[in-house]
């Protein structure tokens, strides 16, 4: 346990939360110099597609230097190196030689390819995030693509805020009337140059992050982040009473009828499930593979709730670089116990006795398909030498953590759960032989009641849905993290709500196999929100390319199989208390 302890301490200090300038306290003197890093290129339209800044033939310094990341900078993609830019601070520049450079054929090819696919360079000055777009295509009355003019920007200008000894804003500017002409392949001499422009503002150092996080809490987006949310609420009141009226009228019903004399019980069709009391409690074909999944949905829940309460506390403000990456993974690392403690406890209620091997299909179950995602995501990168491809020794800490850190704690959550064995709470007795079960209209079948299961949580998230795609595969900023937390909280009610609705018609037509019934009804949700994903990507964004789509497609096929499992051990628990209290009002014999 000590061990432990201690590499989680070790693992907070190296993959710190917070990102700060190196070795600065963002207070400068005139003449100051100011950090300035080159981060990274590429398509705009492609999130995922970015390379080294240097990868493209700018004007470097002589010796590059490379600045020292965390953890979760490196998962984000991030190659921070010193940018040949001089901004010292509070010094204004005219028109400052960068340097003048002899671009070849092949170089001239490799930025006309760049402009035309909308590259975007970007940097971090004093910690604060720079765009600029490298050139521009002149379609300018050209009908013909092959008259399109290839425009490389040869000049930048920086415009800087500052309040007394600290920086404010950033803001960088091209003009196209300084730019040099590449459609053609020949060799050419190019003289890049920029300028600064410093002016004093009044807006305190701890505001200036709030430039950032502007866009996505403007009127007209608070309003249609709170009709999504009216739209959840109304979605869960209309469920709500909707089995407040149905399912308690009938229940009363049932439990009255219930209490009379057996001679009274001679026709009840729709009452059924008070026949199967004694197959309800019967339990799941593949326990081991059950008891896995509600380990890991567990955990996954509580990562959720973790990572929400971090956001809403302000440690994910805009452009914190890494930050999420760095809590996603330590905290996984650090509620594997749950899964292991859920998952055992659970698979030896069900009368289990292979808990070793149970414990081992937890520990795979979200990991393996995660990390075979990542072997090949991992490759495609570096065969397009993307900065997504992560090196060595990033690949190399994570296993640490997970050998260090995830397994033993799993292995301890798993022998407390085998510690605290209590015996499985069932309100009535299991009879020997299964009951047979009667044949049911096809909308009655699995499929179908998890399309009846998936569409209301869906619905109620489905708005809140676009701008969460917009962020995380986009250039749009969402910080709006109470609104988010809500909208999930629904989205865990609803879940609910309509996965115990489910079981109580799939129990009233004297169908007993609801366990598994109900972790696919509730995970159904999940399904949903990959359909989504096919329509984001070919109606709501202009992604393209091999590697683009395999980033998009792999990594949101890993996140809606976690929202699977999460949701699906929603559905099982909040069924699984219905289930046990409406056995637990009637008489079992």
């Amino acid at each position: 346990m000590k061990m432990v302890g201690a590499v989680v301490v070790i693992l907070f200090l190296i993959c710190g939360l917070k990102v700060e300038a190196d070795g600065s306290n963002h207070k400068y003197t005139e003449r100051d110099h100011v950090p300035l890093y080159a981060n990274k290129v590429g398509p705009f339209h492609n999130p995922s597609e970015t390379y080294r800044y240097y990868d493209l033939p700018f004007c470097a310094p002589d010796h590059v230097k490379e600045k020292r990341e965390d953890l979760g900078e490196v998962l984000n993609g991030d190659r921070l190196v010193d940018a040949h830019y001089q901004l010292n601070f509070r010094v204004d520049k005219q028109s400052e030689i960068l340097c003048k450079k002899s671009l070849s054929k092949e170089d001239v090819a490799k930025m006309r390819d760049a402009v035309s696919k909308d590259y975007y360079f970007q940097m971090y000055y004093d910690d604060l995030p720079i765009w600029g777009f490298m050139g521009k295509v002149d379609k300018e009355n050209k009908l013909d693509p092959s008259e399109y003019r290839y425009l490389l920007f040869k000049h930048i200008h920086f415009d800087i805020l500052y309040n007394n000894d600290r920086v404010i804003e950033i803001n960088v500017q091209t003009d196209p009337n300084l730019a040099v002409d590449i459609t053609e392949d020949k060799d050419i001499d190019v003289e890049f140059s920029y300028s600064v422009k410093w002016e004093e503002t009044d807006i305190p150092f701890e505001k200036r992050m709030e430039k950032y996080s502007k866009s996505s809490s403007m009127p007209h987006h608070l309003e249609i982040h709170w009709f999504s949310i009216i739209n959840s609420c109304v979605t869960v009141l209309l469920l709500t009473g909707f089995l407040a009226t149905i399912l308690m009228r009938v229940l009363k019903n049932d439990f009255l009828k219930y209490s009379h004399d057996e001679e009274s019980l001679d026709d009840q069709e729709e009452t059924g499930w008070k026949y199967i009391h004694g197959d309800v409690f019967r339990f799941p074909k593949y326990k081991s593979f059950f008891s896995a999944v509600l380990g890991s949905g567990t955990q996954l829940l509580a990562l959720a709730i973790f990572i929400f309460l971090l956001a809403i506390v302000g440690v994910f403000y805009p452009y914190n670089r890494g930050a999420l990456f760095t809590a996603l993974v330590v905290i996984y690392a650090l509620t594997s116990g749950i899964a292991g403690y859920t998952a055992t406890s659970t698979y030896l209620q069900l009368e289990g006795t292979n808990w070793v091997r149970n414990l081992l299909l937890t520990g795979c179950l979200f990991c393996g398909p995660l990390f075979l995602t990542f072997c090949f995501l991992n490759t495609v990168a570096i065969a397009y030498s993307a900065t997504a491809a992560l090196p060595f020794g990033t690949i190399l800490v994570i296993l640490l953590i997970w050998t260090l850190v995830t397994s033993p704690l799993l292995v301890l959550g798993g022998i407390a759960g085998k510690n605290s064995r209590t015996e499985f709470q069932a309100p009535c007795r299991t009879t020997k032989y299964p009951r047979e079960i009667p044949q049911l209209p096809w909308y009655r079948g699995t499929i179908p009641q998890m399309a009846m299961a998936g569409f209301l949580p869906f619905s109620a998230i489905y708005i809140e849905l676009y701008y969460i795609f917009a962020s995380v595969w986009g250039h749009k900023i969402y910080t709006i993290y109470s609104i988010l937390f809500i909208v999930f909280i629904i989205l865990i009610i609803v879940t609910a709500f309509i996965t115990v609705a489910l079981t109580y018609f799939q129990l009233a037509v004297e169908d007993h196999e609801w366990w598994w019934r109900s972790v696919l009804c509730g995970g159904s949700t999940g399904v949903f929100i990959f359909g989504y994903c096919l329509y984001y990507y070919y109606a709501r964004s202009d992604m393209s390319g091999f590697m683009q789509t395999s980033f998009f497609f792999c990594y949101m096929a890993c996140i809606c199989y976690g929202f699977f499992l999460m949701l699906g051990t929603v559905g099982f628990r909040a069924s699984l208390l219905f289930v046990r209290h409406i056995y637990r009002s009637i008489k079992c014999e």
